[in-house]
């Protein structure tokens, strides 16, 4: 068929690149749609410690440009394009951008997921330097520094208390004056020592040059502001913010299943509703949202639509 390719991958994050590799290398026509520049997420991440082989100084960027170069190796053709419209009825998917449309027999959404802000200054410029949104990644760069944590729901508490392993003091800075999160989980939290409450309050602005040094606490109640400074021999500590994700797929609503919060559904096998249609990473319906899994979860998608364009079409 004559300007189709094989898989279409959306997103060029871990799971778009494993997809894409894995594509490649089985010979299938394949192109990457990004919007933005490649690696998603973990682009933000100085250090990368809990991906297998990564020793030393690994960093998101570092790991992200060696997934791009072996994705390229194996003939993975890139393009940076919007998706605007999708036409996934029919044998042949329709990927319409802002800069060009795109044609192929499967499709793998590797969209992702974002954090929701905190949306205070100082928060995006110290990403990754000492602001973090993700426990697993990070906590062990805190041993026995403190640490703050923004939200009362089921995940603050539970990502509080795993941060309890690594961090001498964990504060749960949360705007309301109780927790949202499950009984059970809560009644956890106020028995470990390691924990200390700030309640009906919220992060204004986070400080520092090139590290987190203090942050600003505002009081909702009274309106008062505090400095909270780094401990003098810490010169820093982590502040990790858990107030929701938001998958990436809007694009997406009512043309496959998705759950109430917008994360696409599908099989063990990557599978959507849609035949021919893929999702893997972050913007599916999973228990753990790591580059490991993203990774996996990518490398299935590609095997998968390879049988599915075999059976369908050849």
């Amino acid at each position: 068929m004559e300007n189709v390719y094989d898989v279409a991958i959306i997103g060029s994050g871990p799971a778009g690149l494993a997809a894409g590799l894995y594509s490649g290398r089985a010979r299938m026509n394949t192109i990457i749609i990004e919007k933005e520049k490649a690696g998603g997420q973990i682009v933000t991440t100085e250090e990368v410690e809990n991906y297998p082989g990564s020793i030393g100084e690994e960093s998101g960027p570092s790991l992200i440009a060696r997934m791009v170069k072996q994705a390229e190796g194996f003939g993975a053709k890139k393009a940076k394009d919007t998706i605007t419209d999708i036409q996934l009825d029919g044998d042949i998917k329709v990927l319409k951008g802002e800069k060009e449309e795109y044609r192929a027999k499967a499709v793998i959404i590797a969209s992702g997921a974002k954090p929701r802000l905190i949306g205070c200054p100082g928060e995006k410029e110290l990403t990754g330097k000492g602001v973090s949104y993700c426990a697993t990644c990070d906590g062990a760069f805190f041993e026995d520094f403190e640490v703050f944590v923004v939200g009362g729901g089921d995940s603050a508490v539970e990502e509080a208390m795993f941060l309890t392993k690594f961090a001498r003091k964990v504060t749960i800075i949360h705007r309301r004056d109780t927790l949202r999160a499950a009984k059970s989980i809560q009644e956890k939290a106020f028995k470990n020592e390691k924990i200390d409450f700030m309640w009906n309050s919220e992060i204004v602005e986070v400080k520092g040059e090139g590290i987190v040094e203090s942050i600003v606490v505002k009081n909702r109640e009274s309106g008062e502001l505090k400095q909270i400074d780094a401990d003098e021999e810490d010169g820093t500590f982590g502040v990790f913010v858990f107030i929701g994700f938001m998958p990436q797929t809007n694009l997406f609503k009512d043309k496959v299943d998705m759950d109430q919060r917008g994360y696409i559904i599908t099989d063990d096998n990557m599978k959507t509703n849609i035949e021919g249609v893929f999702a893997a990473g972050d913007c599916r319906v999973k228990s753990l949202r790591q580059v490991v899994t993203a990774c996996a979860d990518g490398a299935i998608a590609a095997t998968q639509a390879e049988k599915y364009i075999e059976d369908k079409f050849e």
